[in-house]
């Protein structure tokens, strides 16, 4: 049975993945395209559950469009989100025998899939993609740290500055200093662990100041200065 589970994998592969997608270019060296040889491409509607919390993690997966975000859910109801994840960002490799957090489509999604299983029989060979997989493992490792410390020393007003800073710098850009925001108000307030009320207060506030202009999801950064600033801006 195992056998014919690895032909129809494989079949499937061959007939999704005839090359490398555009996004691995042949002169890549980048050991994630080492995985492309079992990689299938699946599209997500906005809205819509990858995997679930507490899912069996048996895929892996790298955003090729849209927003993806990582959610907790806690016992009493509240929900934390922990990351938004872009284009070119991954998910699902640093799992253990289960999901610690849902995925979840914010918009619509293109995603490249690969089954876990594979991805570990596959790093126990190479030396290059178990590197790969370490160092992305460290730099998740960092980010959680680095979030620790927004969550519980900065001011709503810091968090929301430096998160917007964040999307700047994340997200494409068709118009200079504008940045188009996938997610919801609520979303935000979930990530940074404030209510909704407070993010839209604080968004407000920078409105009024001059320091954003808001129109709908489109938010326009009219003074960076301020922005990072208020980010950073010392406790008192």
């Amino acid at each position: 049975m195992q056998a014919t589970l690895n032909r129809m994998e494989q079949q499937a592969s061959n007939a999704n993945h005839r090359a490398l997608p555009a996004f691995a270019p042949a002169a890549s060296r980048d050991a994630l395209d080492l995985l492309e040889q079992f990689g299938v491409t699946v599209t997500v509607p906005r809205e819509r559950e990858i995997h679930g919390q507490g899912d069996d993690a048996k895929y892996c997966y790298r955003v090729l469009s849209g927003c993806v975000r990582m959610v907790n859910l806690m016992e009493d109801g509240r929900r934390q989100i922990g990351e938004f994840l872009m284009a070119g960002d991954v998910f699902g490799f640093d799992a253990l025998s289960t999901y610690d957090f849902a995925a979840e489509a914010v918009s619509d999604v293109v995603l490249r899939r690969y089954p876990r299983r594979m991805v570990d029989a596959f790093a126990e060979n190479n030396m290059a993609l178990a590197r790969r997989l370490r160092g992305m493992t460290s730099v998740s490792l960092r980010l959680a740290h680095t979030r620790l410390v927004s969550l519980g020393r900065k001011t709503a007003s810091e968090r929301i500055a430096s998160f917007l800073i964040e999307m700047t710098e994340r997200l494409p850009q068709g118009r200079a200093d504008v940045v188009d925001l996938p997610m919801s108000r609520t979303d935000m307030a979930d990530h940074l662990g404030l209510t909704i009320e407070t993010v839209c207060r604080v968004l407000a506030h920078l409105r009024k100041e001059g320091t954003i202009v808001i129109d709908r999801s489109s938010i326009t950064i009219r003074d960076g200065v301020a922005l990072q600033q208020m980010s950073s801006e010392p406790r008192h």
